[in-house]
């Protein structure tokens, strides 16, 4: 691999092609890239049966131990009963693959669209995977996968931004002040949660990681899974005001308790972990914006009426942190 900024510059269409065919695959030379931002994924024919999915991950993201911690946690939901798309064991013998500097995994091409969070039997099917998908990711633990960590999160993003001249400096007073409101506000929450159980997670269950075809659920890229609270696997499913949310969540919760105990005190963290997400979502495009895709996607991510947007949001977030927690209809 040459020495320019982007590594993803030196992954030609030949390089692709040549990397699935020594995984030992006969490929018909046909390739289609697919949305993707953090990885480069594409769709690859392959003589005599259906195209598959490659994934070859960024460079320097993730350690090759801890992508093999990836593909075992999603063999192992699999080999469990649960409806995941799992790496193949390619004709090399292996799940992960190495070719000229690039990590890849290959993929079933699997269909299907989001799941409508609106249904009530939507929600509770949900629920009830989760609850089996955390009793798997329960049973042992991450060694080299990430720990999901609020406040040095949102404190150490916070920093790279500002350290980094992302925050205008117009709007830096108002940044800089809001933050440690921030923080101590997710703080207190924390605290009323209390000393949470985490485990193995799915880390990033949002409708945009979860098919639906034919009635099948089915949970797709673990990329970021890691140890955190279960709840980091239900928010994200939440949607409309806090009404709504408040049935929603209940809604999953009675199919997660079919087959597990989910403690009600982890509801105190969803606000902190929105907070979290808001501002790791603005790190996560400064940190990539040396790859050419980010700037040719995300071109607003630069101006002024991007970040007076961020600091509107993270204050109606400050609010939501200071009203009570979510409630679940029926419950305490």
């Amino acid at each position: 691999m040459n020495s320019n900024a982007h590594p993803y510059d030196d992954l030609k269409p030949d390089t692709i092609l040549d990397a699935i065919e020594a995984a030992g695959f006969v490929i018909n030379g046909r390739l289609f890239a697919l949305n993707s931002y953090e990885n480069r994924v594409y769709q690859i024919g392959i003589e005599d049966r259906l195209p598959v999915i490659a994934k070859f991950y960024r460079p320097g993201r993730w350690s090759e131990a801890q992508i093999r911690e990836e593909h075992r946690f999603s063999l192992e939901l699999r080999d469990a009963g649960i409806p995941v798309v799992a790496p193949l064991v390619m004709p090399s013998g292996d799940t992960l693959g190495q070719h000229e500097g690039f990590l890849f995994a290959v993929f079933d091409q699997r269909g299907g669209q989001a799941p409508d969070t609106s249904m009530q039997a939507t929600l509770y099917r949900l629920g009830q995977w989760l609850g089996q998908l955390h009793n798997v990711g329960d049973c042992s633990a991450f060694e080299t996968r990430p720990t999901l960590s609020i406040l040095s999160g949102i404190t150490d993003f916070s920093r790279y931004l500002t350290d980094n001249g992302w925050v205008p400096d117009d709007l830096r007073p108002a940044w800089d002040s809001l933050i440690p409101d921030l923080i101590e506000n997710c703080k207190r929450r924390i605290d009323d949660a209390g000393d949470v159980h985490t485990l193995r997670l799915h880390g990033d269950c949002h409708g945009g990681n979860i098919l639906v075809r034919n009635e099948q659920i089915l949970f797709v890229d673990l990329d970021d899974c890691r140890t955190g609270p279960a709840i980091q696997d239900l928010w994200l499913l939440l949607n409309g005001d806090e009404f709504e949310q408040g049935a929603q969540f209940g809604e999953l919760l009675e199919g997660y308790e079919m087959f597990r105990d989910f403690d009600r005190r982890e509801r105190h963290l969803i606000e902190p972990l929105r907070c979290y997400r808001q501002i790791a979502h603005c790190a996560w495009l400064a940190r990539r914006w040396e790859d050419p895709a980010f700037p040719r996607f995300f071109p607003w991510f630069t101006q002024g009426r991007f970040w007076s947007d961020q600091i509107l949001a993270l204050r109606e977030q400050l609010a939501a942190l200071q009203a009570p927690s979510i409630a679940i209809p029926g419950q305490i």
